[in-house]
């Protein structure tokens, strides 16, 4: 199994400017926002960090907290665009601003493998607000795209009308990834590929509880029977947990060694533009062929 790291960099909307200390500030479009950041151990660039909003960490390992703002940032959130995809960003409850930065390498990645393949359908699981879904529905993709919070999916839906693409062929799902991905294998359904980003913990529609540990060997062995030998890929993201990406890796490759192809393993992360510097964000396992 090879191991890599996915950088994210710097793009015209986005940019982690610097880190450390326990902090990042970021760039989101025309706004500058100061989060907690655990994994920036070492000493920042800078110590001149104008922002328009921080977000104050709460007392307890299980997160909280609050943001103080000293800008004029917009609560119902502001548009941004990468590539060919625009979205809302907003400063949430749960300290993030409504998409993932580190995802684009992903994105792009996953563009690649679709590349080429006749009219293509993929699933996007924990769906969220939809960048993912829109990057590759603006390529030609068939997207089904699935979250448990009807928000999320609300947000979703309007972040495609902000792109252009509310008339391309996405199927908006409000449901449990679970138990949905269940049904489409009982329904003998198949995808070119399947992005899979669970959280630590969650709850469906009806109060299912999800917990990363217990339910992600099931859910992968689901999504490998909704491949098959003329897939393109599957890619797993995993963040906040205290879990390797070897672990995950195996788990993948188990699942898929009856099919022939590649499984990888590693870290995202965000390239600083203050001097480079990698900050690790999350860990990934992925199939492709």
């Amino acid at each position: 199994m090879k191991l890599a790291t996915l950088i994210g960099g710097p793009w015209a909307d986005y940019g982690l400017i610097d880190s450390g200390h326990g902090r990042k500030i970021e760039r989101y479009g025309r706004f500058r926002f100061i989060r907690p950041e655990p994994q920036a151990m070492w000493a920042p660039a800078g110590a001149d960090w104008h922002a328009d909003g921080e977000f104050l960490p709460g007392s307890d390992e299980e997160g909280g907290g609050r943001w103080q703002f000293t800008g004029q940032v917009p609560r119902d959130g502001w548009p941004l665009h990468w590539d060919d995809v625009a979205f809302i960003a907003q400063a949430t409850p749960f300290r993030h601003l409504g998409f993932f930065p580190d995802m684009t390498p992903v994105w792009s990645w996953m563009r690649e493998r679709l590349d080429g393949v006749d009219e293509p359908e993929a699933l996007n699981l924990f769906g969220y607000t939809g960048v993912a879904t829109l990057a590759l529905a603006a390529r030609g993709t068939r997207m089904v795209h699935v979250d448990a919070s009807r928000k999320s999916v609300d947000g979703a839906r309007a972040n495609a009308l902000l792109s252009d693409l509310a008339d391309r062929p996405i199927r908006w799902i409000t449901d449990d990834a679970t138990k949905f991905t269940a049904r489409e294998v009982r329904r003998g359904r198949r995808y070119d590929g399947i992005l899979l980003d669970p959280p630590k913990f969650g709850r469906g529609p009806e109060g299912e509880v999800w917990r990363l540990e217990e339910g992600l060997p099931g859910l992968v062995a689901d999504c490998r029977r909704l491949l098959d030998a003329q897939s393109r890929f599957l890619f797993l993201t995993v963040y906040a947990v205290r879990m390797s990406a070897l672990a995950i890796g195996e788990l993948v490759a188990q699942a898929f060694a009856d099919l022939p192809g590649t499984v990888e393993a590693g870290e995202l992360a965000v390239r600083e533009e203050a001097r480079g510097l990698l900050l690790p964000t999350a860990i990934w396992a992925r199939w492709s062929r």
